[in-house]
């Protein structure tokens, strides 16, 4: 049905108020500047850029010095900056994208890459490698990772693994020595009841979509078909197992309530290892550091369980830079991205907050600036990458993770059974694919 006019303009509207609306704090949304008006192939020519992420207030911190940083040096450029949570980061780049009026340079991660790209809002940065952007020593497994389909939609900030990150105290306590040396998910489960039986929580907390994924990958599939048109995997035992195994234990009493972990949801001073009463958390690597720093006690980094670890572990980005197609300063963008990946002075600043920097030149120059707990990130993911896969292509549906994450809850407050879940899961997740 045709929309009248009136209608239509109030709604255009609406979009451009709620893209337009803000400033430079996390409580605010797009810019009010207007869509860049130059190139960049004039480096005398004055550029604003505007670009966006989510994160900690640690990571808005030092993002905005190396913004300061860029333009003292290139004092033709000004950069107006965006963020939020990463919740708000895409209810609020949705409109944005809706009106055309997306920043330049925008944080983007791996669940949303292939949408954004495929609907024709990333640029193809092909032609800026080894030109505005330099990746010659970087591993191509790493680089292609934001490739989808021919196209390099984005230039990934750093790689991660996924692993347990853990108190070595308290899992003494518990009466265990040590994580076990190619450990197993029977295993994992023995130790979270071993820290039932002490007072103790094992963490449950395992994003749905992220560690499925990798125990699909372990046992030989994936979450997605290659192309992301319709799920990777056919048997659903694999998916009563998983989640079945994560219920189970919350209902064992071995780790904290769904309601528990939902009302601590993105607050790490409330989580139960900083408390000291938990043994450890499920996460990526990048994320070491700020824990360490909130737990305030000696921590360490055990490997992700088996059987088929070596087939499931992946180096993941841990996000990318991408740069968007209304942006009409595309090479100025290019140009950031390049002093963001190579530039020393900026990474000693870093210090690998959003993954191990994909430089290896940058990689041995951080060495002797590292914290001991950024060593530790380091040598993890240094020991771990020998071990990892090839990731899976980079495609996926936010979607699919929001009904995956709903039923996921449902299982952990035992509102569903896992072999409906499992139904419910396939039925919904490949229409939304099918008709992507």
């Amino acid at each position: 049905m045709k929309k009248k006019p009136a209608l239509l303009a109030a709604a255009l509207l609406l979009v451009t108020v709620l893209s337009g609306c803000g400033g430079k704090s996390e409580n605010t949304g797009a810019s009010t500047a207007p869509a860049n008006t130059g190139g960049s192939g004039n480096s005398n020519k004055e550029v604003t850029l505007r670009i966006a992420w989510w994160g900690s207030d640690n990571r808005h911190t030092y993002t905005q010095q190396i913004i300061d940083m860029y333009e003292e040096q290139n004092p033709n450029v000004k950069i107006e900056a965006e963020y939020a949570s990463f919740d708000d980061y895409w209810k609020k780049l949705a409109p944005q994208a809706a009106a055309n009026r997306l920043p330049d340079i925008i944080q983007m991660d791996i669940s949303y890459i292939n949408q954004y790209g495929s609907n024709g809002q990333l640029e193809d940065l092909a032609p800026y490698l080894n030109n505005q952007i330099q990746v010659g020593d970087v591993n191509e497994n790493v680089l292609s990772t934001g490739n989808i389909e021919g196209k390099q939609y984005g230039i990934p900030m750093g790689v991660n693994v996924l692993g347990l990150n853990y108190d070595p105290a308290l899992l003494k306590k518990a009466g265990v020595d040590s994580i076990p040396e190619n450990w197993t998910w029977d295993q994992y489960k023995e130790i979270a009841l071993k820290a039932r039986d002490a007072g103790l929580f094992m963490d449950g907390s395992m994003t749905a979509d992220v560690f499925f994924n990798y125990y699909l990958r372990s046992n030989g599939f994936s979450l997605y078909n290659n192309d992301g048109s319709a799920l990777g995997y056919e048997d659903d035992n694999l998916f009563v197992e998983f989640f079945g195994m994560l219920s189970g234990l919350i209902e064992e009493g071995a780790v904290p309530t769904q309601d528990k972990l939902s009302q601590n949801k993105g607050v790490i001073e409330e989580s139960d290892i900083v408390k000291g009463t938990g043994i450890g958390v499920w996460q990526w690597s990048n994320q070491y550091v700020s824990l360490q720093k909130a737990v305030n006690r000696p921590m360490a980094l055990a490997p992700m369980p088996g059987p088929g670890m070596e087939k499931g572990l992946y180096m993941q980005p841990s996000m990318y830079w991408s740069i968007t197609s209304n942006s009409a300063a595309k090479e100025e963008a290019a140009k950031f991205i390049d002093f963001w990946t190579n530039s020393e002075e900026a990474n000693l600043i870093i210090k690998g907050e959003r993954g191990v920097p994909i430089s290896n030149k940058i990689k041995e120059a951080l060495g002797g600036s590292l914290s001991e707990a950024e060593k530790q990130v380091f040598e993890f993911v240094a020991e771990m990458e020998p071990k990892t896969s090839p990731m899976s292509p980079p495609v996926g549906s936010p979607e699919v993770v929001a009904l995956l994450t709903d039923l996921a809850e449902q299982l952990n407050f035992g509102k569903i059974e896992p072999d409906a879940a499992a139904a419910q899961f396939r039925t919904e997740a490949n229409a939304i694919l099918a008709n992507r």
